[in-house]
């Protein structure tokens, strides 16, 4: 089955969440101990990813170590055209949709589309789009940061990603975010799309998930929790209340 096929068979039975792993913050067998366990919890799939730090190394030494260990899906989550590994089993090609930096609107992916066609990738088309405070990936992309109340303006990005083609939309917080997207704008967003809607950042808490799932949220992501070496409770109270 294709990661993509997966996804959208677990989104059609509720919301999934997705834990995200950044290959520089960690080696990479404590990062496949974290996917190990991530796993056991009830995560739906590995994202491994961040916005700076990656490296080709890093990255293919990262999944390599994750695939021993852990049977889910890792998906990569890239940060720019500079590392693709032949290792995911597949890719978010995606936008920033509301960087000012064209290179991360389409640059990055003109330079990575070769090389995801000769390793024979699998790619999930997504629109991507950071709302503030956007912490280091709106810093690091450039982004024109949506103001959080300003919910139609992500609903325009929404809508202007599903007329393009794209098979999924992200609205991002920011890791290490204070607070995560907006209740009111997740709840706008997925009211205007058919496609499903990834919300991640700034989610710490199991009464957070819940709000963002009753908001509208196909799937959830968190990553800077696991980055804390005793993760595991935190994490299982999140997962559980979004499975309930």
């Amino acid at each position: 089955m294709r990661v993509k096929e997966y996804l959208m068979k677990r989104i059609q039975e509720g919301t999934i969440h997705m834990t995200l792993i950044d290959p520089a913050k960690q080696d990479s067998v404590v990062a496949a101990r974290i996917a190990e366990t991530a796993e056991q919890i009830g995560t739906d799939a590995i994202m491994v990813g961040g916005s700076t730090g990656v490296t080709q190394e890093n990255l293919d030494l990262t999944i390599l170590e994750i695939k021993k260990l852990c049977k889910l899906p890792v998906i990569y989550f890239p940060s720019g055209a500079h590392a693709i590994s032949r290792h995911c089993d597949a890719i978010y090609f995606m936008s920033v949709l509301n960087s000012q930096n064209v290179k991360n609107v389409i640059g990055e992916q003109v330079r990575g589309a070769p090389i995801i066609k000769k390793l024979g990738l699998e790619t999930i088309p997504m629109g991507y789009v950071i709302v503030e405070p956007g912490m280091k990936v709106g810093e690091v992309s450039k982004a024109d940061l949506i103001p959080r109340n300003n919910p139609q303006l992500a609903v325009a990005y929404a809508l202007a990603a599903q007329y393009m083609g794209m098979e999924l939309f992200y609205l991002e917080a920011g890791s290490g975010s204070p607070q995560p997207v907006p209740e009111t704008m997740i709840r706008e967003v997925k009211k205007n799309i058919s496609i499903p809607l990834i919300v991640g950042g700034g989610i710490r808490e199991p009464e957070e998930a819940v709000a963002i799932k009753n908001a509208g949220a196909n799937a959830i992501v968190t990553g800077t929790i696991v980055e804390n070496g005793d993760f595991a409770t935190r994490l299982e109270k999140i997962i559980t209340a979004i499975k309930k």
